[in-house]
């Protein structure tokens, strides 16, 4: 059996309120291609399908129609969990359709879902209860233990609040442990044995992109409480594609398929094939994805040097964070020129060559709130602050006059 993973699509996410919904459709297109060209029966989706709970309409139609040209009209099945950032209810709406349509898709949204049992033209889903199911494709049959983001609200558990995070992360990843382990008896001699899981594995490298990484790590999962005699692990929740390592083997993030903030961009974003039988090891082969629009970080020695560059560079295909040296803030006109010069200019960030300023915008006594917050508000963003922004301080500090 081939089996293709992935993870971390997060449609509709943008990047500094711009939307990436075309890079979306292009990765949606690429990873179609894969599947067909090397022939994939199974494609794992693990969690975080949408980037928030309630996703824009123009998502939630890029993941069904994705679904629909994945499973070929049912000859491939697509297995997806729900994530931290996913509805379970809404992600699973399309239960009800899917035994009419055929299509081959199994959705679990909680760690407690049922998924029916089942007969379909191309496979079957002959066993299945609370957190697995037993899949027959093309004559061989695969059992899934399918823990969707185990929040635990979702696990219907409460962890003590006043326990430490020592105390809260191990409990919380024995139960899950406990959890594998009793699921882990539906595997046996005769069946491919996986599991799919949307969670933080310690020893995870985590980026700047994933946001609801819980800070101490207290709602991580050790290794060993990962099912033991799994043949495969498919995570996501990390952006980063990489290997767990450990006492259990094969466990893999296949991370996002898109880079999501500049603490991405020193890595290639990746998918995994899994070619796997009954009672062998696992071969996994990292299969690389195109970098739709690369982001790009720009470091420049001043607000001259980085209008040159603007008006050089005739490469727009990319996202760019701008970094600038400067010793004074940019005013608003140098700010928009570069802009109009480049329009795919994400964030400017003054970098002050006068490491003294902070000194400078220190509190005193006799100074206003409204004065604070404007030097507080020009060092940081190194630009002068509009009158829009200053209105917005100045209701929300009811008691300050313009």
């Amino acid at each position: 059996m081939r089996i293709l993973h992935t993870s971390d699509w997060h449609l509709g996410k943008n990047l500094e309120h711009v939307n990436r919904l075309e890079e979306q459709e292009q990765f949606i297109e690429e990873l179609e291609g894969i599947a067909d060209e090397e022939n994939i029966d199974l494609i794992i989706i693990a969690g975080d399908i949408y980037d928030v709970s309630t996703p824009p309409v123009s998502a939630e139609k890029l993941f069904y129609k994705s679904l629909k040209n994945l499973t070929k009209d049912g000859k491939r099945v697509v297995f997806v969990v729900a994530g931290n950032h996913d509805s379970p209810e809404r992600l699973t709406a399309v239960d009800s359709l899917i035994e009419d349509l055929g299509t081959g898709i199994i959705i679990m949204g909680t760690p407690k879902s049922v998924i029916p049992k089942s007969d379909f033209k191309h496979y079957s889903v002959v066993d299945s209860g609370e957190g697995f199911v037993e899949i027959n494709i093309k004559g061989e049959n695969i059992v899934i233990l399918g823990m969707p983001y185990p929040s635990d609200k979702r696990l219907n558990e409460i962890i003590s609040e006043e326990s430490s995070d020592e105390l809260i992360q191990k409990e919380y990843s024995e139960k899950i442990g406990q959890i594998f382990r009793n699921l882990s008896e539906k595997y046996r001699d005769d069946t491919i044995n996986i599991a799919v899981g949307h969670f933080h594995v310690r020893g995870g490298e985590v980026s700047t992109s994933e946001r609801d990484i819980q800070i101490g790590g207290s709602m991580a999962v050790n290794v060993s409480d990962l099912p033991q005699n799994a043949q495969y692990i498919a995570m996501g929740h990390l952006h980063r594609p990489q290997r767990i390592s450990g006492e259990v083997k094969n466990v893999y993030y296949s991370g996002s398929p898109i880079q999501y903030s500049k603490s991405e961009i020193n890595y290639s974003k990746s998918v995994y094939i899994i070619d796997i039988e009954a009672k062998k090891d696992a071969v996994v082969t990292k299969k690389y994805l195109r970098n739709y629009k690369p982001i790009e970080i720009w470091k420049t020695k001043s607000i001259e040097e980085a209008l040159l560059k603007c008006k050089e560079s005739d490469n727009e295909n990319i996202w760019i964070f701008l970094e600038i040296e400067t010793d004074r803030v940019l005013t608003n006109s140098e700010i928009k020129e570069l802009k109009t010069n480049k329009k795919n200019i994400i964030e400017i960030l003054p970098i002050f060559k006068n490491i003294e300023r902070e000194s400078e915008i220190a509190y005193e006594e006799d100074r206003t709130i409204q004065e604070e917050f404007i030097d507080f508000y020009e060092y940081r963003r190194g630009a002068k602050i509009s009158k829009e922004t200053l209105e917005v301080f100045s209701k929300i500090c009811n008691d300050i006059e313009l």
